[in-house]
């Protein structure tokens, strides 16, 4: 008895397994198409303004981004050189179906992060969320405003120390330079 009973187990695994296999892979909703307005090599420059984080300064950088994980997620990968030296970055976003909006996490080689979240109407991305810092806890908010024909944007951020009070930090012109690296 004992025999048929591990027999009809492995038979059942193996019927899954058999079922799941055939089953189509999963595809991004509709939603996502919007993250593909950003794949791309892009360039950016900009300014940090004074504020809690320093006297500010000029900044140029470079991003490249791509779908990744089934085309689910854009990851983006760059280099800055601004007030705080160089600096490289990876960030990734993904379509948040629960929340109807857009997740993004930010991880910098200096230990900075930002985790948050973003929405997007006709053209424009606005995203908030905690900054983290030299240690320190922030709250940040930025408007990202693509051209029509996706080839470049401008972008404004505030910051603030207690959620309520708001400083501007950061203004950028963000253009597409050439189609990213195929891997």
């Amino acid at each position: 008895m004992a025999r048929i009973s591990v027999l009809l187990l492995v038979l059942v695994v193996c019927l899954a397994a058999a079922l799941q296999a055939q089953a189509p892979a999963p595809k991004p909703g509709p939603e996502v198409k919007k993250l593909h307005a950003w794949v791309g090599h892009w360039t950016y420059e900009g300014e940090y303004k004074p504020g809690p984080l320093g006297a500010g300064g000029k900044a140029t950088g470079e991003t490249t981004c791509q779908m990744i994980l089934g085309g689910f997620f854009l990851q983006c990968r760059g280099t800055e050189k601004g007030p705080a030296g160089e600096t490289h970055a990876l960030e990734i976003m993904g379509y948040d179906p629960v929340n109807k909006n857009f997740s993004d996490e930010f991880h910098a080689d200096d230990g900075s992060r930002f985790s948050g979240a973003a929405t997007v109407s006709g053209d424009t991305w606005t995203e908030a969320g905690k900054l983290v810092i030299g240690g320190k806890e922030y709250q940040a908010r930025s408007t990202s405003t693509l051209a029509a024909d996706l080839m470049s944007a401008t972008g404004k951020s505030d910051i603030s120390v207690d959620g309520k009070t708001w400083t501007p930090w950061e203004e950028n012109k963000t253009t597409k330079t050439k189609p990213a690296p195929k891997k």
